[in-house]
């Protein structure tokens, strides 16, 4: 296959894999960045998933270990309670405070963040996720960081001049990128830093509302040690520390983070660091073509895109160019699905490159166990069969399929089809069953049905493309045009113009409950006349 139609994954790990130094044998790292004021949401997964493809892809091409680090910004402080807590009105007076010294509104932890941080880290377990957790208190509080603190301190000005021009000219006077944490009140957005002393790791401060004065400081000032967890550095900076002190290798982003992604890489090469090589990408979009925000609420969650189809119809979804803009809404859900089935049912039939090529490849960890999927069923069908059969119970959909193709019950294929029956019975209760009107043929309809009807009671085999043919040969026999037949059925039995392969779709319904359905609908047609 040719080089531009290369897996995107494996061009990014190609790209890694020659920009790192030659003759390196520790582990290539990779990072994904979460905020703990709020819960993990499908951006988080989407970051995490795609980042997975490129460590993968890199590690079909080299057998440098590799690492994943998920590191939540828990120090930040709080700006303003969130809408979707509890107990708000206990988390008000810590406004100002990083994260990790707020009482957890949910009372099961020991802190906000670490209520949040154990969310995250059992939403990327679930999932089955390789990553090492990093939380930014600990590397503050640790001394993880204070090498680099130290090292920011003494280039401070060099910092001032990467960061000042970026900053409106209002926002530049007084601005630092430490922030300290006040012994006194705790907070760390009330602080402005008044001088630097790099010769003893310190600054001097003071509690006074922090810059703006949006936040009421305690009147307290003092000069203090920038090292374990005294104080922490501003977003673009504090990047820039992890990529230094962790010796970052690759890191995805979103497109709103482009200019700081190129603000942080000027301060890593200040600190004498390599910056990591990464790759932007665009934003989700709602079915209207409207940014998806978390605050607002549009958009799924992970957890109701499961409830649907299996999550790696979701990768699947991921897996498109990340460069382009995606509408994520319920919407693609078949579509993705049966994406991922054709790709499983590909992989059987590829040698090791072509493998490397299908897009599943980068869904699953190479130890894992992969599904299979070798029968001639899609989510589409499974849908439409729920649809036709009116039937809600998923052992007797299961029955259906497995009359249809006997793999469809053992040890390779059961799991999934139990998945696609599930999903498909609950997306139809959800979206489709309110909105579906099925269509009462026409009478001119009528004699074919009836052809069909015949022809597929004298019918005892299992090709579908038999089946098929019966359509055209009633549509011929009754001066009918073939697909405005094949319309009509598809209307009557399923409410949709379009559907299934005709034939695989009867096989699967079952041959006499197929013809059951079609009869029904003649009647149907010859009693509107009356």
């Amino acid at each position: 296959m040719s080089q531009t139609h290369q897996p995107w994954p494996l061009k990014e790990a190609k790209a890694l894999l020659d920009a790192l130094p030659p003759g390196g044998d520790g582990p290539v790292r990779f990072e994904t960045g979460f905020g703990p004021s709020g819960l993990p949401h499908i951006g988080t997964f989407a970051e995490v998933a795609r980042t997975t493809f490129i460590r993968r892809a890199f590690e079909s091409l080299s057998d440098r270990p590799t690492e994943l680090i998920a590191f939540s910004d828990d120090m930040d402080g709080l700006r303003k309670v969130p809408l979707n807590i509890p107990n708000g009105d206990q988390v008000e007076p810590h406004l100002g405070k990083p994260l990790s010294s707020i009482p957890d509104p949910f009372g099961t932890a020991e802190s906000f963040s670490a209520h949040m941080n154990a969310k995250l880290q059992e939403f990327l377990d679930s999932f089955g996720f390789r990553y090492s957790f990093q939380s930014s208190t600990d590397c503050y509080t640790s001394g993880t960081f204070n090498e680099g603190m130290s090292r920011l301190l003494h280039r401070v000005q060099g910092v001032l001049d990467i960061i000042l021009p970026t900053l409106r000219p209002e926002s530049r006077e007084g601005w630092s990128p430490f922030m300290v944490v006040c012994p006194s009140c705790g907070r760390n957005l009330s602080t402005t830093v008044t001088a630097y002393h790099p010769d003893r790791d310190e600054v001097s401060f003071a509690c006074d509302g922090g810059r703006g004065g949006t936040m009421s400081g305690c009147g307290h000032a003092a000069d203090i040690s920038i090292l374990n967890g005294n104080a922490k550095v501003g977003w673009k900076v504090d990047w820039a520390l992890r990529w230094y002190t962790f010796g970052i290798d690759y890191e995805m982003y979103g497109k709103d983070l482009i200019e700081s992604a190129r603000v942080s890489s000027r301060i890593v090469r200040l600190l004498d660091g390599t910056p990591p090589i990464g790759l932007f990408y665009e934003m989700f979009l709602d079915e209207e073509g409207r940014k998806i925000s978390k605050s607002v609420g549009r958009g799924i969650s992970v957890d109701r895109w499961k409830t649907y189809a299996p999550v790696e119809s979701l990768l699947a979804f991921l897996y498109q160019n990340p460069r382009k803009a995606k509408r994520l809404h319920y919407d693609v859900i078949p579509q993705y699905t049966d994406q991922y089935l054709g790709q499983l049912s590909d992989w059987e039939n590829q040698d090791a490159q072509d493998q490397l090529w299908n897009p599943s490849y980068f869904y699953f960890d190479r130890e894992a166990v992969r599904p299979r999927w070798q029968v001639n069923v899609n989510y589409s069908l499974v849908r439409n069969l729920v649809v036709c059969m009116a039937k809600d119970d998923p052992d007797v959909v299961l029955d259906y399929l497995n009359r249809y193709d006997t793999r469809i019950g053992d040890d390779h294929h059961r799991d999934l089809a139990s998945r696609l029956v599930e999903g498909s019975i609950a997306y139809d209760r959800d979206f489709e069953a309110d909105k579906r009107k099925l269509e009462i043929p026409k009478t001119e309809f009528v004699p074919a049905l009836r052809h069909v009807v015949e022809q597929l009671g004298g019918f005892s085999g299992d090709d579908p493309e038999v089946i098929q043919s019966m359509i055209f040969d009633a549509a011929r026999a009754c001066a009918l045009e073939p697909r405005d037949l094949f319309r009509t059925l598809y209307r009557g039995l399923i409410g949709q113009d379009r559907g299934p392969r005709f034939g695989s779709f009867v096989l699967a319904l079952g041959v006499e409950q197929a013809a059951s359905s079609i009869a029904g609908l003649a009647e149907q047609a010859e009693a509107s006349l009356s």
